[in-house]
């Protein structure tokens, strides 16, 4: 089974992209299940019941959410009827919405359900290495693989999360900082990881940002608004291919699209800046 996991969508440009690039993508990768985190679909903040149907549309199979999940006025209406998007587990019972999605083909269903980091959230959870556990339990007598979207700032905190489930789940991933990191990789168990998967949406930015009034408040420490940003639109996430007869990972890469171009061009410098080496 080959999942496509797609980091925080922000607003109309993350949204964009999708649109337009995600159904030759799925057939080019031959893609089985698309998991996609939009808790910043709307306006970089939040999202609401028409932005999910319509991303479904784009050939995606689940949405998760993360801190920003209550953004939009009246969401907590509309959240229950909206079938294969998950707000994380661990906020207090009684919030409306599923913590958990199934999605399944050819006879294997795959559990879908993100949850919260304890550093810097916007919303009040719980202890989310108690719900890991209980999530399992709950997920593991229904479905055949368990894929978790962990939305944490704290890398350690993700790390020890993929330690915790590594032999329980087939595949955690983190969200929320939207920088894709690059440590990909599959742990003694079976278990694919990856601490983040990075943002869709417009990279010319900070994390989604316009960057000037960013950086401004790093200068100064007044308020200032912060209002989305637009170009070099990207695509980024995970590609996690898992089997389901062992129910482990075999093939973990970070997914770019476009890809960047980290290549320095040499030709471009002139003869006082071109780089020189010493023996």
């Amino acid at each position: 089974m080959r999942i496509l996991f797609i980091g925080d969508v922000v607003a109309k440009s993350g949204r964009r992209i999708l649109s337009e690039n995600l159904k030759s993508i799925r057939e080019n990768l031959g893609i089985d299940f698309v998991i996609v985190n939009a808790e910043n679909a709307a306006g970089g903040n939040g999202i609401t019941k028409n932005i999910a149907e319509t991303m479904f549309r784009y050939g995606i199979d689940a949405i998760t959410l993360g801190d920003h999940t209550w953004d939009q006025r009246c969401f907590e209406n509309e959240i229950d009827s909206i079938e294969n998007l998950c707000r994380p587990a661990n906020i207090p019972s009684g919030n409306p919405g599923r913590d958990y999605v199934i999605l399944e083909k050819d006879g294997v269903k795959l559990a879908v359900f993100s949850l919260l980091g304890q550093t810097l959230m916007k919303i009040k959870s719980d202890c989310p290495f108690a719900a890991a556990d209980r999530m399992i339990e709950k997920l593991t007598p229904i479905s055949d693989l368990i894929f978790l979207d962990f939305h944490a700032e704290t890398t350690s905190e993700k790390v020890s999360m993929a330690w915790h489930l590594d032999g329980r789940a087939q595949a955690v991933i983190g969200t929320h900082t939207h920088i894709p990191t690059n440590d990909a990789r599959i742990f003694p168990q079976g278990l694919a990881f990856q601490t983040d998967a990075g943002m869709t949406g417009p990279w010319n930015s900070c994390l989604g940002r316009e960057w000037g009034n960013i950086l401004k408040r790093f200068i100064d420490g007044r308020p200032h608004q912060f209002l989305v940003a637009e170009g070099d639109d990207r695509i980024c996430g995970t590609i996690i291919d898992i089997d389901a007869q062992t129910k482990k990972a075999t093939f973990i890469e970070a997914f770019t699209y476009p890809k960047f171009n980290n290549k320095l061009d040499v030709n471009a410098l002139t003869q006082e800046e071109t780089p020189t080496t010493q023996s």
